[in-house]
């Protein structure tokens, strides 16, 4: 189930509906840190170092040193930031895999946007913490990679599956089915973490998470209804 759900959201990467996705994410993503990056040059250049005075060879080095900073600030920014744009657009993801691979399925209901707008903060906050994780863990040889792994799986696991379900399923259910299945969800966790963990690979992360879990939810859904268990559909 889980190999199958990664195989069929890997072999859709490349659509056109994916790559719209992934380049507005990058785009706006780009274009918010360009931004950020100016302003702070200016703030730099033009309030704190006419505070220095005659001590020129300071503010040279700051505005260089805030330049460096900037830089190397950006390349840890980027998989986060652009993550949080493309939650926006998660739904025209999910939408594209339905519409490929469940033609004959009823089509799931978009989020409204204001929870469309939480969700997106969400996922900032996991691919941040992923982020974080992965510096702090630096600290800890030997079973800072188990760590990594073990954490961000669970916590995109439950965002991401959460996602998919809420768009056939009220939060309550969506949670509900997620407990449930939390091993089955949590291993696919560990699949997108390894995604993840590439560089370049990573900025597709949101992408790849989110079909991922539509599939998986899509078969377990399936599996549930055999059981005797039909999905039960938002109010």
């Amino acid at each position: 189930m889980i190999i199958e759900s990664a195989r069929l959201a890997a072999s859709q990467l490349f659509e056109k509906q994916f790559r719209h996705v992934f380049w507005r994410s990058i785009g706006l993503t780009l274009l918010l840190l360009a931004v950020a990056w100016i302003g702070l040059e200016a703030a730099v250049s033009h309030v704190l170092t006419p505070l220095l005075g005659s001590w020129h060879w300071t503010a040279t080095a700051l505005v260089w040193l805030t330049g460096a900073g900037m830089f190397i600030g950006a390349i840890f920014l980027i998989a986060p930031v652009s993550a949080a744009f493309a939650g926006i657009f998660l739904d025209d993801v999910a939408a594209a895999v339905e519409a490929r691979h469940y033609p004959d399925d009823p089509p799931g209901e978009a989020m409204a946007i204001v929870p469309g707008i939480v969700l997106s903060a969400k996922f900032l906050l996991v691919v941040a913490l992923a982020n974080i994780v992965a510096l702090l863990l630096v600290l800890l040889p030997g079973i800072n990679f188990a760590i990594f792994f073990l954490v961000n799986a669970y916590l995109i696991g439950r965002e991401y599956f959460q996602f998919a379900a809420m768009r056939f399923r009220s939060e309550e259910d969506a949670a509900r089915l997620r407990r449930d299945n939390a091993l089955t969800i949590f291993l696919a966790g560990l699949v997108v973490t390894g995604f993840m963990a590439v560089p370049i690979l990573n900025l597709a992360t949101p992408i790849f998470a989110a079909a991922l879990y539509v599939h998986l939810h899509k078969m377990i859904a399936a599996r549930e209804t055999i059981r005797g268990a039909p999905v039960r559909s938002a109010a």
